[in-house]
C-alpha cells in the first residue's frame, strides 16, 4: 500500500512539476493553491516603469499564453478548474469579457467572461484526443469591441496509466528444432499500450513468462524468447505452451498488464536410428511360387517423423541372396522380402537372410550417436508343392529326310516328375500345333515317329507342342515346343526358270545368240545347283541350232546359219535337256520355241507373223491406222454437216399448238362494260415497246432485212375494240417483218363484285369442243355485247 500511494503522489504531482517549469514568469506568482493565471500587461504601462524597476523586475507582456493541462479521466463533483485568464487592463470594475472559441470551447472547455476561469466540464481520454487548441480574447463589456487582438493557446490533456498493454497478434505459435543448444531464438511478441510513451511510465513495457519455465525464457524489453534448457527431445514431448505477461509502469506494482498464449512445436530432426520390432523374422514360402512374388515383411521402427525416418533396405549376408530380394515401401516404410528365382523343395528346403535398415537422410551433428542403422535374421522356409513334369530341356530341335519312311522314329523327349514322390509321365502332342497329323508321340517314352509323308518342297519347318502329364495328377502339365527340319534329298528333276520364247531374225547372222535360258531345281543340295545341259541324241547335228553352257549355269543357243525364212518355216522346236548334279541325278526335257521374224537392219524385231508379207509395201501398222483415223475424222464431219443444213431448212413458223407466248398486260382496274367506253386507254392494248419502231425477232435471226415500219399513233379513247382488233389482225398479216405469232392480251384482273367471276380463257376447261355462250346474254345488257361477239366468233368458226 505504502508503494501504491506513493505511485499515486508522483502521479499528480508530476504535471504540476512540468506546469511550473514551463509557464512565464507571471505564472510563477500565484500561489499553489490556486490555478495557474495568465496575465498581459499593457505596453503604454510598462514603459512607465522606473530603470530600477527594470532591472529588479522582469517585464510585463500583454497576453502571455502558454499551456494548460488537465487530467484525463477526471470526474469529480464539479467541473475542474483548468486555468485562468486575466488581464491587467482588467482594473477589477468588471468592463471587460472574456471569450472563448476553438477546439471544444462551449462542449469541454468553459471560460468564465467575468473572471477569465477555465473549467473542463466532461470527462477527458486523452486516447481519444491528446490536446486542444482554443482561442481567447478580452473585449469591452458594453460594446463587445476587442480590446486586444485574439492569441491561441494548447490545453493538453494529461495521461494517467489507464490502458492495459495489448498483444494485438496473439495467441502466437513458434517452432524450433528438437536438440536445440541453450538460447535458441523461438520468436518474438509485441504489446502495445495505449497510454502516452513519452509521460510517465504508463507506456513503459516489461515481459515476463508466466507458465513455460524452466523450458523458455524472455528478454524483459525485447520480449525475444529463447531456449532456456538445452536438448529438449521432440520424442519426449513435443508441444510446449507459454503464458507471457506484458506489464506497464516498468514492471512495478500497480502497473497494469496484459497476458497471451505461445504455442512451441519442437520440428523433427533425425535423432533416432531405426530399430527393428524384432530380432529374428520366420517365413514360409511354397515352392511352386511365382517369380516376384511378396514372401514377407520386416520393419524397422523410427521415432522420427518425415523423411527423417525414412529407411533402405538391404539384403547383406545369407545364402539365399541371389534367390531373393528386398524392396522398400516409401509408404508403410517397411522391407518387402521378394522371390528373384525359382526355388526347388528337393534341393534346398531353407535360406537365412540377414537384413539391414538404414536411414536415408543422416543429420551429421548427430552421427556421434552411433550408426543409424539396425540389423535382422530372416529365415525362409521352403515348402514342398505338387510340381508339373520338368523336360530335359527347354526347347528340342529335330531333322528327318524328307524321304523317310513312314512310322520311323524322328526323335525323342524325356522328361521328369521333379517331385520325391516322382509320378509317371505321359507325353502326348498338342493337336492344335500339328493339325495334319504328320507326327505321332509313343505316350510312355516320348519317341516322335513320322505319321505321314513329309516333302520339303512344300514345308520345311515343322513346330509341335508336346505335353507332359503327370498320370497321378492329371492337373500337373508341362509344355515344350518342338522345331522338327525337314532334310532335302534330290527327288525334283531340274526344269526352265520360266517359259522362254526365242526370236530368231531373218537376217540374222551365223553364231548369233538367240536366247539364253537358265534353270530352275525345287531341291535345294548343300553345294548349290549346277546343271548339264545337252540336246536329244538324235538332235545332236541339228543344222540350224547349237547350244553353249556358259559359267553362271545358264545355256545359250546360237544359230548355225543365216538365210532364215519364215515364209519357209516359221516356227522351229528344240528340245533340250537339263541334268541335275545329285545323287543319283535327275534330268528332264525342257523345249525351247524359236520364231523367225522380220527385224529391221539394227535387229529390232518388227514382225514375227506370215501375213505381214500381205500388207502394202512401204506401210507399217502404224501408218494404218494413221489411215484409219482420218478416215474417222471426215466420217464426223460430214455427218456433222448434214446435220447442221437440216436444222437450217426447218421452217420458221412452229406448228406446235402447245407453244404459246402470250404478252400479259395487267389491268387492274374494272370496267363499266360496254356502255362505259371512259372507263379505260384503249391504247394498254399496245404493245409498248412496239409504238416507236420495229422490234426484231430474238429467238431466229430473219433470212431478210427490212425497213422498221412507221410507229403508230396511240388510239384516242372511245375507239370500237373490235375495230381495232381487226385493223390491227389485218396490218400483221399483210406485214412480211412481223413475228409469225399471235399476240394475246389477257385480262387476268375482273375487278371486285362481279357475279360473273372470272372470264380468261386460260382458265376456262374448253378444247376444241363446242361451247355454247348464250348464258352471257342473261347477265344483263352490260354482257350482251360481249355475248354478240362470242356468238360471231362461233359462226365464224363453223364456217
Amino acid at each position: 500500500m505504502p508503494e501504491r500511494l506513493a505511485e499515486m503522489l508522483l502521479d499528480l504531482w508530476t504535471p504540476l512539476i512540468i506546469l511550473w517549469i514551463t509557464l512565464p514568469p507571471c505564472i510563477y506568482s500565484a500561489p499553489m493553491n490556486q490555478s495557474p493565471v495568465l496575465m498581459s500587461g499593457s505596453p503604454l504601462e510598462l514603459n512607465r516603469l522606473s530603470e530600477e524597476q527594470r532591472i529588479l523586475n522582469r517585464s510585463k507582456r500583454g497576453w502571455v499564453w502558454n499551456q494548460m493541462f488537465v487530467l484525463e479521466e477526471f470526474s469529480g463533483p464539479e467541473p475542474i478548474l483548468v486555468g485562468r485568464l486575466h488581464t491587467d487592463l482588467d482594473p477589477g470594475s468588471k468592463k471587460i469579457k472574456y471569450i472563448l472559441s476553438g477546439d471544444g470551447a462551449g462542449t469541454i472547455f468553459q471560460i468564465n467572461d467575468v473572471t477569465g476561469d477555465i473549467h473542463a466540464i466532461k470527462r477527458l481520454d486523452r486516447e481519444e484526443k491528446a490536446e486542444y487548441t482554443l482561442t481567447a480574447q478580452a473585449v469591452d463589456w458594453e460594446t463587445n469591441k476587442p480590446l486586444e487582438p485574439p492569441s491561441e493557446f494548447i490545453i493538453k490533456v494529461q495521461d494517467i496509466n489507464d490502458n492495459a498493454p495489448e498483444f494485438l497478434n496473439g495467441p502466437y505459435h513458434a517452432t524450433v528444432p528438437e536438440m536445440s543448444i541453450l538460447g535458441t531464438s523461438v520468436t518474438n511478441v509485441t504489446a502495445t499500450d495505449a497510454d502516452d510513451p513519452v509521460y510517465g511510465n504508463s507506456a513503459k513495457l516489461v515481459y515476463s513468462i508466466l507458465e513455460g519455465q524452466p523450458y523458455f525464457s524472455i528478454e524483459p524489453e525485447t520480449a525475444i524468447i529463447k531456449t532456456a534448457l538445452p536438448n529438449m527431445d521432440r520424442e519426449a514431448k513435443e508441444e510446449y505452451l507459454v503464458v507471457i505477461q506484458a506489464k506497464d509502469m516498468g514492471g512495478h506494482s500497480g502497473g497494469l498488464s496484459g497476458t497471451t498464449t505461445l504455442t512451441v512445436t519442437l520440428t523433427d530432426v533425425n535423432d533416432n536410428p531405426p530399430k527393428f520390432a524384432q530380432s529374428l523374422y520366420h517365413f514360409s514360402v511354397p515352392e511352386d511360387v511365382v517369380l516376384g512374388t511378396a514372401i514377407g515383411r520386416v520393419k524397422a521402427n523410427d521415432q522420427d517423423i518425415g523423411e527423417n525416418a525414412q529407411s533402405s533396405y538391404d539384403i547383406i549376408d545369407g545364402d539365399g541372396t541371389a534367390l531373393f530380394e528386398i524392396t522398400s515401401d516409401a509408404q508403410a516404410q517397411d522391407g518387402i522380402i521378394r522371390l528373384r528365382k525359382p526355388l526347388d523343395f528337393e534341393t534346398k528346403k531353407s535360406y537365412t537372410l540377414k537384413v539391414e535398415a538404414a536411414n536415408v537422410h543422416i543429420d551429421p551433428r548427430f552421427s556421434g550417436r552411433g550408426p543409424f542403422k539396425d540389423t535382422a535374421t530372416v529365415k525362409i522356409v521352403v515348402e514342398d508343392a505338387d510340381e508339373p513334369p520338368v523336360f530335359s530341356s527347354p526347347t528340342y530341335l529335330l531333322e528327318v529326310h524328307e524321304n523317310a519312311a513312314l512310322n520311323s522314329v524322328i526323335g525323342q523327349v524325356t522328361a521328369r516328375d521333379p517331385d520325391i514322390t516322382s509320378s509317371p509321365i505321359r507325353f502326348s502332342i498338342d493337336r492344335h500345333t500339328d493339325l495334319e497329323r504328320q507326327f505321332n508321340i509313343n505316350a510312355d517314352d516320348g519317341k516322335i515317329t513320322l505319321a505321314t509323308p513329309l516333302d520339303r518342297e512344300l514345308s520345311v519347318w515343322h513346330n509341335i507342342t508336346i505335353i507332359a502329364t503327370e498320370i497321378r495328377n492329371h492337373s500337373q502339365i508341362s509344355r515344350v515346343p518342338v522345331a522338327i527340319k525337314v532334310l532335302d534329298v534330290n527327288d525334283n528333276a531340274p526344269e526352265f526358270a520360266s517359259e522362254y520364247e526365242a526370236f530368231l531374225c531373218e537376217n540374222g547372222k551365223p553364231g548369233q545368240v538367240i536366247q539364253t535360258v537358265s534353270a530352275m531345281d525345287k531341291d535345294d543340295p548343300k553345294n548349290g545347283h549346277y546343271f548339264l545341259y545337252s540336246l536329244l541324241p538324235e538332235m545332236v547335228n541339228n543344222p540350224n541350232f547349237t547350244i553353249k553352257k556358259n559359267e553362271d549355269n545358264s545355256l545359250s543357243i546360237l544359230a548355225k546359219h543365216n538365210g532364215f525364212n519364215r515364209q519357209k518355216q516359221e516356227v522351229y522346236l528344240l528340245p533340250i535337256i537339263i541334268s541335275d548334279s545329285g545323287n543319283p541325278p535327275l534330268s528332264s526335257t525342257s523345249t525351247l520355241t524359236i520364231r523367225v521374224c522380220g527385224c529391221s537392219s539394227d535387229g529390232v524385231v518388227q514382225s514375227c507373223n506370215v501375213e505381214a508379207y500381205v500388207l502394202p509395201i512401204g506401210l507399217s501398222m502404224g501408218a494404218l491406222i494413221a489411215i484409219l483415223a482420218c478416215i474417222i475424222l471426215l466420217l464426223v464431219i460430214v455427218v456433222l454437216f448434214v446435220t447442221l443444213r437440216r436444222h437450217k431448212n426447218e421452217p420458221l413458223i412452229i406448228k406446235d399448238d402447245e407453244d404459246v407466248r402470250e404478252n400479259i398486260i395487267r389491268y387492274d382496274d374494272e370496267g363499266g362494260g360496254e356502255e362505259d367506253t371512259e372507263a379505260f386507254d384503249i391504247a394498254t392494248l399496245q404493245n409498248p415497246d412496239g409504238i416507236n419502231g420495229f422490234l426484231p425477232r430474238k429467238d431466229i435471226k430473219p433470212d431478210l432485212q427490212f425497213m422498221p415500219r412507221q410507229g403508230l399513233a396511240p388510239v384516242p379513247n372511245g375507239v370500237d375494240v373490235d375495230e381495232f382488233i381487226n385493223v390491227r389482225l389485218h396490218e400483221a398479216d399483210n406485214d412480211p417483218t412481223a413475228p409469225p405469232y399471235d399476240s394475246i392480251q389477257i385480262y387476268g384482273y375482273e375487278g371486285r363484285g362481279s357475279v360473273a367471276g372470272s372470264l380468261s380463257s386460260l382458265e376456262s376447261t374448253t378444247s376444241d369442243s363446242d361451247q355454247n355462250f348464250d348464258y352471257l346474254s342473261d347477265w344483263g345488257p352490260r354482257f350482251k355485247r360481249l355475248g354478240e361477239l362470242y356468238s360471231v366468233g362461233e359462226s365464224d368458226k363453223e364456217t
